[in-house]
């Protein structure tokens, strides 16, 4: 996912280090297409790694944005510093890979007929994903529930009902609960379906813009508003337009309000006695959920809860470490942990759009491609990711 600001090591190096490891779980899962499928078809149905690794950042998420608006005080420098952290090396990776589909040594989506400009106008309210459009990279799925947590979360502040956060997880867990309970589900994107695509994407951009734009500024009156249909919209997409179960859409969002109340109790802002109780309820919801679910061709309910339950375990153990100095290399893979989220699904493109998918398994190879992918992380990092940063620091101290 991406990346946060820089904290004192003493602080949140834990957090990197969380951040680290997820990513590479999420790399180890969509390298083994390529390079491990035949232990990936037995590791699968046992243990879903890709969700293993996004609901760890979900949970660091939850925990560090919610935070950085609330110290900021200020919606217009929170969007400013989200837009120079997410946009310039997504839009880096994208046109990377583009550029490769043209030249023939990638695949690029299939967007089933949507215009160009469409498809252009989705991916920059990243939403994409839940506006019924493909991901240009398939990773980029998380980042649309990532923008309507943002959403949501500026909507909670300019109503000052940002400290609720242990009753928002609740809320969203319980609901969730009961829709996989009455097996209520809906077909992917059903919006989309409903209305199409076109006009969808036309509502969400437009509303986005003036959502984003009214809770920035104006009178509190025009923020409140926009702020409360920024969330409406966040909302209503996870809800109604998603590409997961509408349970597991809940979920996440629940997931990264749990998130947030752990770093409230921490901060003394509620008791742990709150925060271990919306841990439970977050928990019994999201696997009672899937159980109800049940197995199917891309899902298997044994996976979705071990990788659940290990994420949350993982997030524990961190958060029990909080006090002790973290590894440098793994503060380090931290801190380019969005490159590595990025960066790998081109790479891989490029991969088997030339050299093709091995049919055995092959760990040297494997090997071999993080070695590659690390270095290459490395420079887009220091030469895409830092400067944006920088130039969003700057406007950001300008326009306060």
């Amino acid at each position: 996912m991406e990346s946060q600001p820089p904290a004192p090591a003493s602080r949140l190096g834990w957090l990197d280090a969380l951040r680290g490891v997820a990513a590479l779980v999420v790399v180890f899962d969509h390298a083994s297409y390529t390079f491990m499928p035949e232990f990936r078809r037995e590791l699968m149905p046992q243990f879903n790694t890709s969700r293993y690794g996004i609901m760890v950042f979900f949970l660091v998420s939850g925990y560090i944005i919610p935070a950085s608006l609330e110290r900021r005080g200020c919606v217009r420098t929170f969007w400013i510093g989200r837009v120079f952290r997410v946009y310039p090396l997504c839009a880096v990776a994208v046109g990377v890979l583009l550029a490769a589909g043209l030249l023939g040594v990638a695949q690029t989506p299939d967007f089933g007929g949507r215009s160009a400009a469409a498809v252009a106008v989705a991916h920059a309210t990243m939403l994409q994903e839940l506006l019924g459009t493909p991901s240009v990279l398939l990773v980029l799925w998380t980042l649309s529930y990532e923008m309507a947590f943002y959403l949501l979360v500026v909507a909670l502040f300019t109503v000052r009902l940002h400290q609720r956060s242990t009753a928002v997880a609740v809320v969203l867990a319980v609901t969730a609960a009961v829709c996989g309970t009455a097996g209520l589900a809906l077909p992917p994107s059903a919006l989309s379906g409903a209305i199409g695509t076109g006009p969808l994407i036309a509502v969400a951009a437009v509303t986005m813009v003036a959502a984003v734009s009214c809770a920035s500024a104006g009178p509190r009156a025009l923020r409140v508003r926009g702020g409360v249909a920024g969330g409406v919209l966040g909302l209503v997409l996870v809800a109604f337009n998603g590409t997961v179960p509408l349970w597991e859409g809940l979920v996440i969002l629940a997931v990264m309000f749990l998130g947030t109340a752990v770093h409230r109790a921490e901060n003394g802002r509620t008791t742990w006695r709150y925060a271990a109780g919306t841990a439970l309820v977050v928990i019994v919801c999201a696997v009672g959920s899937a159980y109800r679910y049940g197995d199917g061709a891309q899902f298997t309910r044994r996976g979705w809860i071990l990788a659940f339950l290990l994420a949350l375990l993982t997030f524990g153990a961190g958060l029990a470490s909080r006090h002790r100095r973290v590894p440098r290399p793994l503060t380090g893979l931290g801190a380019i942990s969005y490159s590595v989220y990025l960066v790998h699904p081109v790479l891989l493109a490029v991969i088997d759009g030339t050299v093709g998918r091995r049919r055995y398994d092959d760990p040297v190879l494997e090997v071999a491609f993080f070695a590659l992918l690390l270095p290459l992380c490395a420079l887009t990092h220091r030469y895409v990711e830092m400067p944006a940063q920088n130039w969003g620091r700057r406007l950001a101290r300008r326009v306060r």
